[in-house]
């Protein structure tokens, strides 16, 4: 069996699709590609799809992942770009690697988000950021499943800064953009809960609702303080190894296989 890890994005008007929405699409798109998927097994078999840390829903994103596991192996990118053609726009398939480690959802350890806060004067988004990074902690409501929720914003923010807004902006209409590097912790701390807390500390109060985009998401280097591909160590694995099945098809459907060569990587 055959693992392939796709890194997909949600884009201009599909923010709005909840992940179960996107589950739906992606599934329809497995039966266009004719895509030889791995099934569980009991009475409802269904195809072995991870999906890893989706985003919420309404905001956009240039990093989502999940991972396939293939009854048959194929080539990653071949496949990448039949599942691409096969989604809808916006919803794009953007990179593929074949699985050749193990926990990429323990790699999702921190996100880069931008929020455009339309209506802002990057002067007031400043000071509102000063505020909250100078503050201890920064308590805010949430409401959940079960009842309002009290939690810290401020320690899961790693940094949080204003960037200039583009050049090709009217320079009468205000918009304040900010860059924010979250860690992934237990409660979740989301974009819109900083916002939250940006009107805590300082009454950053946007007129209309940001536009939030996740940048990027993986693991937080220490050291460098960025973020690093969480496929990274895939590809990296790939070009030390011999090339397997799927590296070393020539077509989707007909992989050669050198004499001796495995099926592929365990599961």
């Amino acid at each position: 069996m055959q693992r392939i890890r796709l890194r997909y994005t949600k884009r201009g008007r599909l923010r709005f699709t909840s992940h179960r929405d996107f589950q739906r699409a992606f599934e329809r798109a497995l039966r266009r590609a004719e895509v030889p998927m791995a099934y569980s097994a009991g009475f409802t078999p269904h195809p072995r799809v991870s999906y890893a840390n989706a985003a919420p829903t309404g905001t956009g994103s240039e990093a989502e992942y999940l991972e396939i596991a293939l009854a048959e192996p194929r080539d990653p990118e071949k496949l990448r770009e039949l599942l691409d053609e096969s989604m809808p726009v916006g919803l794009d398939i953007i990179d593929a690697v074949e699985a050749r480690t193990s926990g990429l959802a323990d790699r999702l350890t921190a996100s880069v988000w931008e929020l455009r806060l339309e209506g802002v004067e990057v002067a007031d988004a400043e000071r509102a950021i000063e505020a909250f990074l100078a503050a201890e902690a920064v308590e805010v409501q949430r409401r959940t499943k079960n009842g309002m929720r009290s939690f810290d914003t401020r320690g899961a923010v790693v940094s949080l800064e204003a960037v200039p807004a583009p050049a090709d902006r009217p320079l009468d209409n205000a918009c304040a953009i900010l860059r924010l590097v979250v860690r992934h912790l237990t409660p979740a701390v989301r974009p819109d809960d900083v916002l939250s807390g940006l009107r805590a500390v300082a009454d950053l109060a946007p007129p209309v609702p940001a536009a939030v985009t996740r940048l990027a998401q993986g693991l937080f280097d220490e050291e460098s303080g960025t973020v690093t591909d969480p496929l990274a160590p895939d590809r990296e694995a790939v070009t030390a190894a011999p090339p397997t099945a799927a590296v070393a098809a020539d077509a989707w459907g007909s992989p050669q296989r050198s004499e001796g060569e495995p099926e592929g990587p365990a599961a």
